[in-house]
């Protein structure tokens, strides 16, 4: 009788340790606060080999450029600007105008000429690229049981493409442009991931505090990034980028199943320590 009194209570004990040193150690994932989650889209709503896709964009688009500009020129000249909008740190200028300001210098095509070429590419050539974007069968139920909590859902991709071109992506994923609050296009956008000022910008436009967002993405840099402002972030294991020297950590990480488990639940949640192959 007294020895199981004593077990009794020495579990009880250790119960209690063990939540108190879980709860003082563990970062944990508190969603009863949310107001807006934010999801990047490569390799978290869809999945596409950037490496196989960027050059065809590229290539395909420097051939809608005219005659009279080089593919090989045009096609540097790109990644000259590519490289100009990731470094932007200039409110007062869109990415697009990055753009636009750079292939004007190296190439001398007009913004108006430009824009005409990707009028052109995005009716005749932006549909060959569909078969390298291939959707996540719950990537519409995470939006979808996102938008029920009453959560602003955001597209977070990294603002490096017009709308035109992310809206294809998402068609071709099975997903609707129109459901999200807020999309960082390069036409809107002044900044790039990992900035924090790409963060604070949307916080902006939402009129939240960083602690109401949420950060869902599948690059441990790009998007983990949100979480020196104080956002809460999460990995998606399944299309995972590791890129070194980031020492950003997820206050929670794992499959597209289990964070789907963990929206639908209210209440925190613990995270995953370590990621799962898949």
């Amino acid at each position: 009788m007294h020895a199981g009194r004593y077990l009794l209570a020495h579990d009880i004990v250790v119960a209690m340790l063990t939540h108190f040193f879980r709860k003082s150690g563990e970062p944990k994932l508190e969603l009863d606060n949310i107001r807006a989650v934010l999801f990047d889209l490569d390799g978290t709503l869809l999945d596409v080999n950037m490496y196989r896709f960027v050059p065809n964009y590229l290539r395909r688009l420097t051939e809608n450029m005219g005659h009279q500009i080089n593919p090989a020129h045009a096609t540097q000249a790109l990644h000259q600007a590519v490289a100009a909008m990731f470094a932007n740190v200039d409110a007062g200028i869109t990415l697009e105008n990055v753009l636009l300001e750079v292939l004007q210098s190296e190439l001398g095509i007009s913004p108006e000429d430009y824009r005409a070429s990707l009028a052109r590419f995005c009716c005749n050539d932006l549909d060959s690229l569909r078969p390298m974007v291939t959707g996540h069968p719950l990537a519409r139920q995470l939006i979808e049981v996102s938008l029920k909590r009453g959560w602003q859902v955001v597209l977070a991709t990294n603002p490096i493409f017009p709308r035109a071109v992310i809206d294809a992506r998402l068609a071709w994923a099975g997903l609707d442009g129109d459901v999200f609050h807020h999309v960082t296009d390069y036409e809107t956008a002044h900044f790039c991931k990992p900035n924090p000022l790409y963060f604070e910008e949307i916080v902006g436009r939402l009129q939240l505090p960083v602690s109401a967002c949420l950060m869902i993405g599948n690059d441990p840099l790009h998007d983990l990034a949100a979480g020196q402002l104080g956002m809460q972030t999460c990995l998606l294991t399944l299309w995972s980028i590791w890129r070194s020297g980031s020492n950003f950590k997820a206050d929670w990480q794992g499959t597209h199943e289990e964070l789907l488990a963990v929206i639908e639940k209210r209440g925190p949640t613990t995270p995953r320590c370590e990621a799962r192959p898949d």
